[in-house]
């Protein structure tokens, strides 16, 4: 914590001493999001592009400098972060663009961006004196935070998910050891109750839009996208959006990156949702203060109707005069398959969201066929096989005989 200076309420701007178990500001409740607020030139007096370029440790720790932890505090023993970057060149000329790179996130531990922020709350919990953490979540987050608990031991996991959410998140929850707790109705109802449960019993909160930490910890996806492509960043970086952590942490690795001189340039963000449950969107266009919407949408990891995070979100789009859009379920299949076929990636519905919606960008101009763009690939499609079918489609069916084999050859 060398290089933390306090957190900032994002609403009042009071400061507050970087306690582990600090969530909001006091005087403005829930509105009262904070923000971890770095010391930069203590950082760029001590560590430089060329120094990190010399690390060993290829994880998201090697950024340590820009995490809010201790670093003498345990971690989770899994190898987290440097997940690849990749190009994809069929991708891009069936896009129309010059150039697509796909970070890949759905090759963390447990499959998901989300193994990021979880392993910072088990290093804050550690840091808190806590024996439990718990958390609401619509899937990836549930089982990021129990892998990184099974991987850290001496931990509890109690784990809230709506009843909706797909049975190999479920299965991932229960593998690792999480008490899981499935709440008749939606996220939002979830939600409230594990903000009950939290309150009841005091365990530490890895509800990513209520503590301030972890949206340090997903920003290091970005962070590692930059280093790997030689901090030359491209036109624009695209991120589906749920609660809004995501590319919140996103915005907040571009202007860490540039108040340290590690880049010169800013791509311009890209969020998107899926047109089923669209708040964040709505709020984007609207310029109005964020209204509650439907979760009906495929899309689970983004089905959030009610983010607790909206602010953060929407200041980094706008911060980087970025642009967001909406894509429906159908889009969405349509990307998961696009990905696939082009690129060798499988992204889970909520992942391709982001291809989805730059597809669309490009076929209504914003993106232009010359530019370059990096899209987050959040989460892997082996987490949801429902909707990875939907997508696909079924095998083609014969009996063990080449005659029927050709006859399917033929015409296939």
């Amino acid at each position: 914590m060398e290089y933390v200076k306090g957190l900032v309420c994002i609403t009042c701007r009071r400061r507050y001493p970087p306690a582990p178990d600090r969530y909001l500001c006091s005087a403005c409740g829930e509105k009262g999001l904070l923000d971890v607020d770095y010391d930069y030139p203590a950082i760029a007096g001590n560590w430089s592009r060329e120094k990190l370029a010399r690390c060993a440790d290829y994880s998201l720790w090697r950024y340590l400098p820009l995490l809010p932890i201790d670093p003498e505090t345990p971690r989770p023993a899994f190898a987290l972060g440097w997940t690849p970057l990749l190009t994809a060149p069929r991708l891009a000329r069936e896009l129309g663009v010059q150039t697509v790179y796909i970070k890949d996130d759905g090759l963390n531990p447990t499959g998901s961006l989300k193994d990021r922020a979880s392993a910072i709350a088990v290093v804050k919990a550690r840091e808190a004196g806590a024996s439990t953490i718990a958390c609401s979540s619509t899937g990836n987050a549930a089982s990021s935070l129990a892998g990184n608990i099974a991987a850290s031991q001496g931990l509890k996991a109690v784990i809230f998910v709506p009843a909706r959410a797909p049975q190999g998140k479920i299965a991932q929850l229960l593998i690792y050891g999480a008490k899981v707790i499935s709440v008749e109705g939606d996220y939002q109802a979830a939600f409230l109750l594990s903000a009950a449960a939290l309150d009841k019993w005091g365990w530490y909160n890895r509800n990513a839009a209520i503590n301030p930490y972890l949206m340090e910890g997903k920003k290091t996806a970005v962070l590692e996208l930059a280093e790997q492509l030689g901090w030359q960043l491209p036109d624009w970086l695209v991120v589906s959006v749920g609660d809004g952590c995501t590319i919140a942490g996103a915005g907040k690795a571009l202007h860490d990156l540039a108040a340290l001189g590690f880049i010169d340039k800013i791509p311009k963000l890209i969020g998107v949702q899926a047109a089923g449950c669209a708040p964040i969107y709505d709020a984007f266009v609207s310029g109005k203060p964020l209204s509650p919407a439907q979760e009906n949408t495929l899309a689970d990891s983004i089905a959030v109707g009610l983010p607790r995070n909206p602010e953060k979100a929407l200041a980094a789009i706008r911060a980087t005069d970025g642009v967001m859009v909406t894509v429906t379920d159908a889009e969405i299949l349509a990307a998961m398959r696009m990905l696939g076929r082009t690129s060798g990636v499988f992204g889970e519905p909520a992942s391709v969201a982001g291809l989805a919606g730059l597809a669309k960008l490009v076929q209504s101009g914003v993106v232009a066929s010359e530019d370059t763009v990096a899209v987050v690939n959040t989460g892997n499609g082996l987490k949801d096989i429902k909707n990875a079918l939907q997508a696909a489609g079924k095998p083609l069916s014969v009996p063990p005989e080449l005659s029927a084999l050709e006859q399917i050859l033929e015409w296939s």
